[in-house]
């Protein structure tokens, strides 16, 4: 499931290439037609995201609701002035994705010269987005709706504060939630009124580099180490906003090239199998003691640590 720094990236790519346009909103599927038609021909003013949650704000009031789930992506095309990722959320098919650096000049390319118009929709287009330079394509959605300011508050009621926003309180909120529960961390992380946006991929990773142990029920940690988790959240996810992709083992875990000065790396990013601590690498020796990573079912999750540097 695309995590909350995906949906981060989603807000800040409509807000640069759709905000103050006036849009034509449509629903090839044909499974959103009432809401898309509420959409259609009015601006959009802002994009927000809390947690997995997108907003995007109309001029008139209304807002289009989007939760990706398990399986939902936006792709994005334009002319030659659209600049972002040709596709975020859910992995797709290759050629399409992410923007990993915002300073790479490869990435992001624009669109064709030629540009006559969003192509015919392919597939099971939930809604399509159009304005006179590019367009947009839901797919694969667990949520899409058209809602109300008001209806949007009462689902933002609903959740816990998001690392990425950072908003005053957000911090104390969060110690005081997960010191209130005797339900274990593993869980507690992945509980979205506990704590907005983190996902599987986050969960295993935070858990371990807190050297934290998965089933240690929340009100069994100290205010000062419940900090600690809320602050380690915020810097990896503001670097996965940054990148486009959860990497959270530093540079000295990754390849180094023959000759390369001390502290070099062989790619501005690492491997595949260099940028998780924990995540996926069951049976392998976990990266700071040897012990091999383990792997067990949580809430219907896996859950991956290493039972010497978290539970010893």
């Amino acid at each position: 499931m695309p995590e909350g720094h995906s949906v981060h990236r989603l807000a800040r790519q409509f807000g640069d290439v759709f905000t103050g346009e006036r849009l034509a909103v449509s629903s090839p599927q044909g499974r959103f037609v009432h809401g898309a038609a509420l959409l259609d021909g009015h601006t959009l003013t802002g994009s927000t995201a809390h947690g997995k949650h997108l907003f995007l704000e109309f001029g008139h009031g209304l807002l289009l609701h989007v939760h990706l789930g398990l399986y939902g992506a936006w792709d994005f095309g334009g002319d030659a002035g659209f600049r972002g990722a040709s596709s975020i959320g859910a992995p797709r098919k290759v050629g399409e994705r992410e923007v990993y650096d915002d300073g790479d000049d490869s990435a992001g390319a624009p669109g064709p010269a030629g540009y006559e118009g969003p192509p015919a929709p392919v597939g099971a287009v939930r809604v399509r987005l159009t304005s006179a330079h590019g367009w947009a394509d839901l797919r694969g959605a667990t949520t899409c709706e058209t809602v109300t300011e008001a209806e949007a508050a009462a689902v933002l009621a609903r959740l816990g504060p998001d690392p990425l926003r950072n908003r005053p309180g957000d911090r104390e909120t969060f110690v005081a939630g997960i010191l209130a529960r005797r339900t274990p961390l593993a869980a507690l992380l992945m509980d979205q009124k506990v704590i907005a946006g983190v996902g599987n991929v986050y969960r295993a990773e935070l858990l371990f580099r807190q050297r934290l142990d998965p089933w240690q029920p929340g009100r069994g940690l100290s205010a000062e180490a419940a900090g600690r988790l809320w602050d380690d959240t915020v810097a990896v996810m503001v670097d996965g906003v940054r990148d486009g992709r959860i990497i959270t083992t530093p540079p000295r875990y990754w390849s180094v090239p023959a000759g390369a000065p001390p502290g070099g790396t062989s790619r501005a990013f690492p491997a595949a199998d260099e940028a998780h601590f924990v995540y996926r690498r069951q049976g392998l020796a976990c990266r700071n003691c040897g012990t091999p990573v383990a792997l067990t079912d949580l809430g219907a999750r896996k859950l991956y640590w290493c039972p010497s540097c978290q539970c010893g």
